[in-house]
């Protein structure tokens, strides 16, 4: 997905931050290429060590949403030096622990919806209204509670959204994740990570708290925080909330480096 959805993470700069968003390869103002052998995890994370070199910034606070936090972490594992802090939002280490809580979750949802995304699914008609229709009753629960979602995020979902990069990697929908990265798992290598870690998420987050767990337990002295009112976007549920989570833990992390 383009940047756009990321915006409130600008508030930062009020704390005296520089914050760098931008958009992968494929995604948003970024060049669409044909190979789509560059849509991967591996690619993404030699795409954000550039972003950092070109631009010179040094060691940096690298903060990741959603898939954003599995290259998070994928970068600390390959990049330790280039680290001030390490922080994921409704973020992910084991795609197929992921997979499974978003199942789980998906088999809360009425009966005649899941009926409806079974059969879509089934017919390959994952792109039909239809099907669309029956994904929202999952996103309004667990990617954004909010009665009127924010227009940076509804451009996002509607005409910031790659479908060559987003068909490649994950799948046809946020809760059905059959692309090239269904089988990522980086669980087992979380011990290796030793910059400070923040790990953030919602209550009903479709990235569920047991997800978040499992990075804040395996990484040494990770620190986790939930918040009861959100579901996938903290950052626009309980903006003001987040934003004080997560600039009292950078400002903490420059202090001791200080």
């Amino acid at each position: 997905m383009c940047h756009d959805y990321l915006v409130p993470l600008g508030d930062l700069a009020g704390r005296g931050y520089r914050v760098v968003l931008f958009d992968q390869l494929g995604c948003g103002r970024s060049e669409v290429p044909s190979d789509h052998r560059l849509f991967s995890l591996e690619h993404h994370v030699a795409e954000t060590e550039a972003v950092r070199a070109q631009l010179g910034l040094g060691r940096v606070h690298l903060v990741g949403s959603s898939y954003g936090g599995l290259l998070a972490i994928a970068v600390a594992l390959a990049h330790p030096e280039a680290l001030r802090s390490l922080t994921t939002i409704g973020g992910l280490a084991s795609v197929p622990l992921a997979s499974a809580e978003m199942d789980r979750l998906r088999r809360t949802l009425p009966a005649e919806v899941q009926r409806t995304l079974d059969r879509c699914e089934a017919e390959g008609r994952t792109s039909s209204p239809e099907y669309q229709a029956a994904a929202m009753e999952f996103y309004r629960r667990y990617l954004c509670r909010l009665p009127t979602w924010p227009e940076e995020l509804q451009r996002t979902l509607e005409a910031g959204l790659s479908h060559p990069v987003y068909g490649v990697m994950n799948g046809p929908s946020e809760f059905t994740i059959t692309g090239t990265i269904r089988d990522i798992d980086l669980s087992g290598e979380l011990g290796r990570i030793r910059a400070p870690t923040l790990v953030l998420g919602g209550r009903y987050d479709e990235v569920t708290p047991v997800v978040a767990a499992q990075i804040r337990d395996g990484i040494p002295n990770a620190r986790a925080v939930t918040f009861e009112q959100s579901s996938h976007l903290p950052f626009w549920e309980e903006r003001e909330r987040f934003m004080a989570v997560l600039g009292d833990f950078l400002d903490g992390v420059d202090r001791r480096s200080r």
